[in-house]
């Protein structure tokens, strides 16, 4: 069991994921800022307007609203247009989720909405189409320069600007779409999202600390669903002020019911259920925001179907084996178990249980060691790995990783019967079969 010291996370920071979970804020805050665009456009052709009849220069006004009934042509095409274009493109893109879904996991899905470019592509084909329906009605049937009160102009620019722009981003949309179907970027944008994670976790020095005697336990009373992730600046705020500790029961990814105790209260009386509020978020599948082995599910996911018998490839299950010994190198050294978070005044608040070294070993590895008899391929690379982290790994954490070896080697031995393929399945290299 070890200890990382308290580092005062963002207080947002829950809700900045769970949004980043939807894909109705984005497109609802461009609606937000296109309307703004388009007040602030309609003042401004409004003055050029007053400016021009002011000094009289009627013709010079005359020439805009010629260009201007010129532009209308196209604002109108573009507004006709945009919602087909946007059916179509999401439709496609749609059928290539679903279809990398269902070739390595459906947990792919969640990439494809908590993508960025995802959302800023719809953001921005919404925002165009919207943009275009009220420049149409700043258009007038008034010719007369001397009675005309507005000449959308910039709107007009504006509105073409708009659509530059989304050819541009359907292009990149386009791009990163395909890439879901390719197996290499998913399973290095599952590593790069888990590093993220780990990047996230709080370290520091101390040791850890005796909690003194259990006095109250909070149940959970909302929805059953996995426990997401806790928001420990609000836990820590609320058990400073009561003068206790609190400790996270379950671990995130957990499954939790409602009844079932969630934190215990060491050291005082329970703190008001109104301060311990939106402490906890619990929701129907686990993320990577505060989940360290979340990553390495994933990765097992999709190489035990690739080493099934209806996929049957291997390459695959070496790229994901590839990444999780990443995953586990980077982690070789650090601190895992048991995490103290402190409050400003260094005292222990809050304890949350996290997965020890041998967890994350065995989820990365487990599974795939019970499929890998028949594929050389991979059982070569599963070895090489594992020689790779044993080197790494300090004394006390080779234990699992030289229990995971001479498993893989028993396992191939009563599968394979001929010694010469044997030896060749257990000889380690790090490309399977290079």
């Amino acid at each position: 069991m070890s200890d990382r010291g308290y580092r005062r996370p963002r207080p947002l920071s829950p809700l900045r994921e769970h949004l980043r979970d939807t894909f109705w804020f984005a497109p609802t805050m461009g609606f937000v800022c296109v309307f703004v665009l388009w007040l602030a456009a309609s003042a401004v052709d409004e003055e050029i307007v007053a400016v021009l009849q002011r000094e009289e220069a009627y013709d010079e006004l005359g020439s805009l609203i010629a260009f201007v009934q010129d532009a209308k042509t196209i604002v109108t095409t573009i507004s006709s247009a945009m919602m087909t274009f946007i059916g179509v493109v999401f439709s496609i893109s749609l059928v290539a989720v679903q279809m990398a879904s269902g070739q390595l996991t459906p947990r792919v899905v969640r990439i494809f909405v908590r993508s960025r470019i995802s959302k800023l592509t719809l953001t921005v084909f919404l925002a165009t189409f919207l943009f275009s329906l009220l420049v149409l009605t700043s258009y007038e049937s008034e010719a007369d320069p001397r009675r005309v009160v507005s000449v959308p102009l910039l709107q007009s620019m504006l509105t073409l600007v708009l659509v530059g722009l989304s050819l541009l981003l359907f292009i990149v949309y386009v791009s990163a779409t395909l890439r879901l179907l390719q197996v290499g970027p998913v399973v290095d944008r599952i590593a790069r999202d888990s590093f993220r994670v780990l990047g996230r976790m709080p370290r520091g020095p101390g040791g850890p600390e005796g909690l003194g005697p259990e006095t109250g336990r909070v149940v959970h009373e909302g929805r059953a669903g996995v426990l997401r992730d806790v928001n420990t600046a609000r836990l820590v705020r609320a058990a400073r002020r009561q003068d206790v500790v609190l400790r996270l029961i379950p671990r995130i990814g957990d499954f939790v019911v409602p009844g079932t105790p969630v934190l215990a209260v060491h050291g005082g009386a329970v703190p008001p259920r109104s301060r311990l509020r939106y402490g906890v978020s619990v929701g129907v599948e686990r993320t990577l925001h505060q989940d360290l082995a979340f990553g390495l599910r994933q990765l097992s996911d999709i190489a035990l179907r690739a080493l099934s018998t209806s996929v049957n490839d291997p390459t695959t299950a070496v790229q994901c084996l590839d990444r999780s010994i990443q995953f586990l190198a980077a982690l070789v050294h650090l601190p895992l178990g048991t995490v103290h978070h402190r409050d400003r005044s260094g005292r222990v608040r809050l304890v949350q249980e996290g997965p020890e070294w041998e967890d994350l070993v065995d989820l990365a590895f487990e599974e795939i060691r019970w499929c890998v008899a028949g594929s050389p391929q991979v059982s070569r690379r599963l070895l090489a790995g594992l020689d790779d982290l044993l080197l790494l790994a300090p004394e006390e954490r080779k234990q699992p990783l030289v229990r995971h070896r001479a498993l893989l080697v028993q396992a191939v031995e009563r599968a394979v019967p001929v010694a010469a393929d044997r030896e060749f399945a257990l000889l380690p290299d790090r490309q399977g079969i290079g």
